[in-house]
C-alpha cells in the first residue's frame, strides 16, 4: 500500500511540474510578443489614446401654471468646455485664441471676468476701493494702472502676440482658469448656447483643439418675460459656498436655483447627470465618444396658480400704481411699489401673486451685467423683493374685520348693540379722532358693527379694542393668520408683526392700554404681508375654518410618477425651517360672520361705502374694505383693498396693496379688474402678457 501511495504521488508531481513549466513557456512568449515583436506598435497606441468621462447634463424640470401653461422651461443648447491637458503653454494660449476667434466669427460671446478693457486701457471696476481689493487679492502694486494691470497679466500667462486685441482674448480666459481651476475630468465652461456654425468649426476634423469639447445640454428659459417672476425666483451660477459639501451632485460650471420655486424646489428640479465616455490623443483633442450612462431629467412642478390670472393681476397693479402716481385719481401720491394676492378660499391655493416692480429672470440664466445687477439691488423699491411675502405693512381699517370678529365672539359687543361715534375718543389722558371727525368735525354717531365696518369708523374699533384689550385681540388676530408665517413653499416669507404685551416684554416695559386703541384699527405694531392679509381675508370669508396655503399642485417625476405630497412637503418644511401650525381650530358664530360680512357688502355695494363707486355697475356682488394706513413720514399713506367674491358664495379672496398710494379705494379698481378675469368677463380683453403665454406645454 505504501509503494502505490509514493508512486502516485511522483506521478502528481511530475505533472505539476509540467504544467508549471508549460505555463511559463506561455508566460515568456506573451511577454516577447508584447515587448519585442508588436511593443512599438502598442507604444504608440497607448501614447495616442487615452479615456475620460464627460458629464451629460440633465434637463431641469419645467415648472407649469395649473393648467399645463409653461412657466419656466428648457431649451437645447450647446456648451463649450475645456479640460487641462499635458501641453506647453504656448499650445494652450494658441488653442485660447483659436477658439475664441471662432465663437466671435459667428456672434457668440464667451466667458470674460477679466476686468481690465483695452482700447483705451480702463479697469471695469470703477470704485477705488474696489480696485485696490482685486488688485491685493492679484499680487499687483495697488497704483498700477489700468495698462500697467494688463501686461502684468500678458506676462505672466507667457503671451507672446503684440497684438493687444487676441492678448485680451487669451488673459480673459487665462484669467478664469486661475481661478475657477479645472483638471482633467473637471471642466471649465468657456462659452454657453453657441451657434451651430460654431459648433461644426469646432468639431471639423481639421480643428485640433486641445482639451476642447463641445457640450450637448439645456438652457432655463422663462417664455413669457416677467410673468411670474417673484413665483418663479431665479436662477445662476452655483458659488463656492453652494457648491461645499455637494461635489458629488454638482461642479463649478453648474447652474442652481437661487430664490422662489427655483431655490425651494432645486432638489426635484435638478435632475441627474449622465455620463459620456470620452477618447482622445495626448494632446486632448477628442477621437471618439459614446454614452456610458444616460441623464435622467429632473422633476416637473405644477403650480396652483392660473397664468392668464396672473398676468391680468400683475397688469393691473402696474397701470394702479402708474395711475396713482400720476394723479389719475385726482391727486398725485409717491405710489412706487405694491402687492397683490389672489387665494382660493377653500383650499388656500394662490391663484395669483404680484409684486411690483417685477423683474425678468432670464436675465439670470446666463450672468447678469453690471448695470442691471445694480438697478436690480439699488434704490429703495427693490425689484427683486417678492412684496406679497418679504414685506410688511400696517394694515390700517382692513384690520377691522379682526376687531370685529374678537368683539363679537367674546360678547364685548353684540349685532345689534350701537356705540356713539362723537368723533373725538377720549381715554387714558389722550384722545384719538375718527377720520370723519378730522375731515368734516362731526363723527358718525350711534353706529353697529356692520355699518362700522362700512364707513370704517375708527371711533368704534377705539371703543371694542379697549374692551377687548391687546391680548385677546392679538389671539383672535394670529389665528386668522396674522403676525406669522403662512408656510407659503416659498423662500424668504417673514412673520410680520402682531401687537401684542409680548412686544412690550421684549422691550422691557409695561404694555401701554392706550397702545390696544390704536392696534384695534391696525396701526401700533401691526404690520403684515400682503399674503397674510389675503389669509386673514379668506378665513373671514369662509367662517374661521383654517387653511394651508399653498402655491404647489403636484410634482411630477421624470418617468411619470408623482411625489408623494406629504414627501415634499417635508422636504420644504426642513429647507425653509417651518413649523407646524398648532392653534386650535375655533368655531365662529355664523350670525357674527354674517354681521361682518354684511358690512363688507356695504363697503361695496351701497352709496356711502368707500369702493361703492369702482364696483357699483359691477356683475358680481363682492364684499371688501379699504385701508389707509399711516407710514410715520409725513404725507405719505400706504394703501390696501382686501375683499372676497362672490358674496352668496365666497370662492377667492383679493388682496391689493399699493405703497404710498394715498387711499385704500383707489387700490380697488385692482381686485375690479381680478374677479371680472377670474369670471371670465375680461374675454374680450387682451393683454400684453396673454398675447405672451404659449399654447405648448413642452419646449425643445
Amino acid at each position: 500500500m505504501g509503494k502505490n501511495k509514493d508512486k502516485k504521488d511522483r506521478i502528481r508531481y511530475n505533472l505539476m511540474t509540467i504544467i508549471v513549466y508549460i505555463v511559463g513557456i506561455i508566460l515568456l512568449a506573451q511577454l516577447f510578443n508584447l515587448q519585442i515583436i508588436h511593443g512599438q506598435e502598442y507604444r504608440e497606441t497607448s501614447n495616442v489614446r487615452l479615456t475620460r468621462e464627460s458629464t451629460l447634463e440633465a434637463d431641469r424640470g419645467t415648472i407649469y401654471d395649473s393648467s399645463g401653461t409653461i412657466l419656466a422651461g428648457v431649451q437645447k443648447n450647446n456648451t463649450v468646455v475645456l479640460y487641462k491637458t499635458n501641453v506647453e503653454t504656448k499650445v494652450l494660449n494658441n488653442t485660447i485664441l483659436e477658439l475664441i476667434n471662432i465663437l466671435i466669427k459667428n456672434g457668440d460671446t464667451y466667458e470674460d471676468e477679466f476686468l481690465v478693457d483695452i482700447n483705451p486701457f480702463r479697469f471695469k471696476l470703477t470704485e477705488e476701493e474696489s480696485q485696490k481689493n482685486w488688485k491685493k487679492a492679484n499680487n499687483i502694486d495697488e497704483n498700477a494702472t489700468a495698462e500697467e494691470v494688463f501686461y502684468y497679466f500678458k506676462d505672466k500667462y507667457e503671451i507672446e502676440t503684440d497684438n493687444i486685441e487676441d492678448a485680451r482674448k487669451i488673459i480673459a480666459i487665462r484669467y478664469l482658469i486661475s481661478y475657477k481651476g479645472y483638471s482633467s475630468t473637471k471642466s471649465l465652461t468657456i462659452a454657453s448656447n453657441i451657434s451651430l456654425e460654431s459648433v461644426h468649426e469646432i468639431n471639423e476634423p481639421s480643428t485640433s483643439l486641445s482639451g476642447v469639447e463641445v457640450k450637448e445640454g439645456s438652457e432655463r428659459v422663462y417664455p413669457n418675460g416677467s410673468l411670474a417672476a417673484h413665483i418663479l425666483g431665479r436662477i445662476g451660477k452655483i458659488e463656492e459656498s453652494e457648491l461645499e459639501g455637494n461635489e458629488d451632485i454638482y461642479d463649478q460650471n453648474d447652474i442652481i436655483g437661487k430664490s422662489g420655486i427655483e431655490y425651494v424646489f432645486e432638489k426635484y428640479l435638478k435632475g441627474t447627470d449622465g455620463v459620456k465616455q470620452i477618447d482622445m490623443d495626448v494632446n486632448g483633442v477628442i477621437t471618439d465618444e459614446y454614452t456610458a450612462k444616460e441623464a435622467i431629467a429632473g422633476s416637473n412642478v405644477v403650480l396652483t396658480i392660473d397664468s392668464k390670472l396672473q398676468a391680468v393681476t400683475q397688469e393691473a397693479l402696474r397701470k394702479n400704481i402708474e395711475k396713482i402716481a400720476s394723479g389719475g385719481f385726482g391727486s398725485v401720491s409717491a405710489a412706487d411699489a405694491g402687492a397683490a394676492v389672489v387665494l382660493k378660499i377653500k383650499t388656500g391655493e394662490v391663484l395669483a401673486m404680484a409684486s411690483y416692480p417685477d423683474f425678468n429672470p432670464s436675465v439670470f440664466v446666463n450672468g447678469i451685467d453690471n448695470e442691471t445687477w445694480n438697478y436690480y439691488i439699488n434704490g429703495n423699491t427693490k425689484p427683486l423683493e417678492n412684496k406679497a411675502i418679504s414685506a410688511q405693512y400696517s394694515p390700517g381699517s382692513t384690520f377691522k374685520m379682526a376687531t370685529a370678529i374678537a368683539g363679537l365672539e367674546t360678547g364685548a359687543i353684540t349685532i345689534d348693540e350701537k356705540i356713539n361715534d362723537t368723533g373725538v375718543y377720549k381715554k387714558y389722558n389722550s384722545q384719538w379722532k375718527c377720520w370723519l371727525y378730522k375731515s368734516y368735525g362731526y363723527g358718525h354717531g350711534r353706529i353697529s358693527v356692520s355699518d362700522a365696518i362700512k364707513k370704517s369708523c375708527n371711533y368704534f374699533f377705539y371703543e371694542l379694542g379697549d374692551r377687548l384689550g391687546i391680548d385677546t385681540l392679538a389671539k383672535y388676530a394670529y389665528y386668522l393668520g396674522l403676525g406669522h408665517k403662512t408656510g407659503i413653499e416659498l423662500s424668504d416669507e417673514i412673520n410680520g408683526i402682531l401687537a401684542s404685551t409680548e412686544i412690550a416684554k421684549q422691550e422691557n416695559r409695561v404694555w401701554n392700554p392706550g397702545e390696544t386703541i390704536s392696534a384695534a384699527i391696525g396701526q401700533s405694531y401691526n404690520t403684515f404681508t400682503p399674503l397674510q392679509m389675503a389669509k386673514y381675508m379668506a378665513m373671514i370669508a369662509n367662517g374661521g375654518k383654517k387653511i394651508d396655503v399653498t402655491i404647489v399642485k403636484s410634482i411630477i417625476n421624470a418617468d411619470g410618477s408623482e411625489v408623494p405630497r406629504g414627501e415634499y412637503e417635508s422636504y420644504v418644511d426642513e429647507k425653509l425651517g417651518l413649523t407646524p401650525d398648532t392653534t386650535e381650530e375655533m368655531t365662529f358664530n355664523q350670525e357674527n360672520i354674517n354681521a361682518i360680512l354684511k358690512g363688507m357688502r356695504g363697503v361695496t355695494s351701497e352709496s356711502d361705502g368707500t369702493a361703492y363707486s369702482t364696483f357699483k355697475d359691477f356683475d358680481i356682488e363682492v364684499g371688501g374694505k379699504t385701508g389707509s394706513a399711516q407710514t410715520g413720514i409725513e404725507g405719505y399713506t400706504n394703501a390696501w383693498f382686501v375683499g372676497f367674491a362672490p358674496y352668496d358664495d365666497p370662492e377667492i379672496a383679493v388682496v391689493v396693496f399699493v405703497r404710498n398710494g394715498g387711499s385704500g379705494g383707489y387700490t380697488a379698481e385692482v381686485a375690479k379688474e381680478i374677479i371680472a378675469q377670474y369670471y371670465g368677463m375680461n374675454i374680450n380683453q387682451v393683454t400684453e402678457d396673454e398675447n405672451a403665454l404659449p399654447t405648448t406645454q413642452i419646449i425643445n
